[in-house]
């Protein structure tokens, strides 16, 4: 099992999926996929590859599984998982390259037996660089640069049911930082959205939003509530304890909170 960091991160998150490095540079987008699908009916997406070295890049393409840890660190893996999904998945091509400056796009398909139950297919396509990198007058060696682009396939009627199941503080680089424990007990991953009204200790009232983190079947995961900052401007620094009322949503789901964050 091989862990990325921070190009794992960068596909996890909603950032735009790039790693430019000797012997590898591209942009990739979508960073993620978050689709639905039908048992026994294929379903065909398209990426785009765009290559912004300055010679032609040469690229391996492949599938893997992948776990995403406590500290939110994505951990993909070759070897099949027992759940693993990979089977159902076609890719394009296993190799390519693309001019400088080019960009390509980039075609997969999902197809689920036609006897599959609901579940959600979860699974990453692997970008990874094929070329040398210079390091002193003729040496060079082989870069390790990849991407993982996250792919979350809901099928039939899979969908995530969020709960709230507790609030915490936790302290990160010496301040506060309020923390929702959030639940999932449905059959697909799902992600706080929304905004909150929060008033800090001097009376600053703010709007508070979840970062976007997945929360997967069967997981309860910490989700930060953090700040907005107001357009131009840095986002405020807050004096704890922190109140927090409102709802949040998750898909058509409302969930409402009213608590406050202890110092």
């Amino acid at each position: 099992m091989t862990r990325l960091l921070p190009t794992a991160l960068i596909a996890a998150a909603l950032l735009p999926a790039a790693v430019m490095a000797q012997g590898f540079a591209a942009y990739i987008s979508p960073p993620r996929f978050e689709v639905k699908l039908q048992a026994g009916q294929p379903l065909r997406q398209v990426l785009e590859i765009q290559h912004v070295g300055r010679s032609k890049g040469n690229y391996r393409i492949y599938t893997n599984d992948w776990t995403l840890s406590a500290d939110n660190a994505v951990n993909f893996s070759n070897e099949l998982s027992a759940d693993s999904c990979r089977p159902w998945v076609a890719i394009e091509r296993r190799e390519l390259a693309i001019e400088p400056g080019a960009r390509y796009r980039y075609r997969f398909e999902i197809t689920p037996p036609a006897d599959t139950p609901p579940r959600e297919c979860r699974f990453a396509i692997m970008v990874e660089g094929l070329d040398p990198a210079q390091v002193q007058g003729n040496i060079s060696f082989p870069v390790g640069g990849r991407i993982g682009v996250i792919v979350y396939a809901a099928i039939g009627n899979a969908a995530p049911q969020l709960a709230i199941t507790g609030t915490e503080t936790v302290q990160v680089g010496g301040k506060p930082l309020a923390v929702l424990r959030v639940s999932n007990n449905g059959n697909a991953t799902g992600r706080l959205e929304g905004f909150i009204d929060g008033t800090d200790a001097a009376g600053l009232r703010v709007e508070l939003a979840p970062v976007d983190l997945p929360v997967l079947p069967g997981e309860t995961r910490r989700i930060a509530l953090s700040p907005v900052a107001p357009e131009g401007k840095p986002a405020p620094e807050l004096r704890f304890p922190l109140s927090a009322k409102g709802s949040l949503e998750s898909g058509k789901a409302r969930l409402p909170l009213d608590t406050s964050f202890a110092p």
